[in-house]
């Protein structure tokens, strides 16, 4: 008899002696998903009365997410439920017509129920610090611990500069160098790759995602494409999302690079990121100081005195603005959602009348 697996090494939280099967999804391909349960690994769509009942589009289950299922030992099985997740990375997803003005920003859950949010650029071409500042900010949101991995540290001999550069910008989060290919610094992500434990990899196209996930599992379970010479961006290798267990009992989840990181719901990690802004408010002489011509305005003496850096500032204006456009749509579809339930609604309850 095959020994069952036991969903708590995966990371499951809840009590299985009193659920209906319960797995953990570790691969969505277009809507079909690879999840793990206590029989092993099996091939699932969701039932036809989950689309109905999910109102929203992150009700929808992403990878990393725990579910309730029908489970068919000689066919495809069937998710019924979406479990609480205890944390989400989410960005915008904008649709509709730009030139109509009609844009909407939907929430996009990328992964689900992780411990660790690592940020991953490389020490190439396309280390941006802006970027990593973005990431942070929806990192923070997320729920989960944020990590920053600098990758590709045997192709700059200047790497300490850097790694200064984004723990002045970024203070109290742990930022590693490492190199995929020498081992280098690989070592320092021991305390946050343990059993149980899940963390989730993101950043764009060619910074190493895959290179990392290879040497962590210590086989080539992804593709590595070269990347392009004149400007080090990557061709995407990862095209879905994975969760691999590694060798030590560990789960990272793989996503495809993100060529933009829309902000969603970030007020929160926005105030975390730059606390540093927000408490110089406090100082300003008026209370609503638009830091623009007021006088005695504490961000324009900071800025002057080099005790705020100008980038930090416009950060942050950048951040805030994207904020509150991407608030007003949510808003938006969410009362014309509501709207159309309404309608619904009335309609069933004048055939209901006849």
């Amino acid at each position: 008899m095959t020994k069952k697996i036991n969903l708590k090494d995966y990371g499951y939280r809840g009590n299985l002696a009193n659920e209906p099967t319960v797995g953990r999804i570790t691969e969505l391909q277009r809507e079909r998903y690879t999840i793990i349960t206590e029989y092993g690994e099996v091939a699932a769509t969701l039932k036809g009365t989950f689309y109905h009942n999910a109102q929203i589009r992150e009700d929808l289950p992403c990878v990393g997410d725990f579910v309730l299922m029908q489970y068919n030992e000689n066919g495809i099985s069937l998710v019924t439920e979406l479990l609480p997740r205890y944390t989400k990375f989410s960005r915008a997803d904008f649709l509709g017509s730009s030139a109509g003005h009609v844009k909407t920003a939907y929430e996009q859950v990328v992964a689900a129920n992780f411990d660790y949010v690592f940020i991953i650029t490389s020490l190439n071409q396309d280390f941006s610090l802006s970027r990593i500042v973005r990431y942070l900010t929806q990192a923070k949101q997320s729920g989960g611990t944020p990590v920053i991995i600098l990758t590709k540290a045997d192709l700059d001999d200047n790497f300490q500069k850097k790694i200064a550069e984004v723990r002045d910008a970024v203070p109290n989060v742990p930022v590693h160098a490492i190199s995929s290919h020498t081992g280098f610094g690989l070592h320092e992500l021991e305390e946050y790759l343990r059993p149980q434990k899940t963390s989730v990899f993101l950043g764009m196209s060619g910074i190493g995602k895959s290179s990392l996930i290879n040497a962590l599992m210590h086989s080539n379970v992804m593709d590595v494409k070269a990347i392009r010479e004149d400007d080090s961006r990557g061709r995407h290798t990862t095209t879905h999302r994975q969760l691999f267990m590694l060798p030590n009992g560990a789960m990272v989840i793989d996503t495809p690079g993100m060529r933009e990181l829309g902000l969603y719901n970030a007020e929160e990690g926005i105030k975390y990121v730059f606390s540093d802004i927000e408490e110089l408010f406090s100082r300003c002489r008026f209370s609503n100081c638009q830091h623009n011509t007021e006088p005695d305005c504490a961000v324009k003496t900071a800025i002057e005195n080099g005790e705020l850096s100008a980038k930090h500032w416009e950060r942050y204006i950048y951040q805030k603005r994207e904020t509150r456009y991407v608030d007003d749509k949510t808003a938006y579809m969410r009362e014309r959602r509501e709207w159309g339930k309404s309608i619904s609604k009335f309609n069933r309850g004048k055939r209901g009348g006849r």
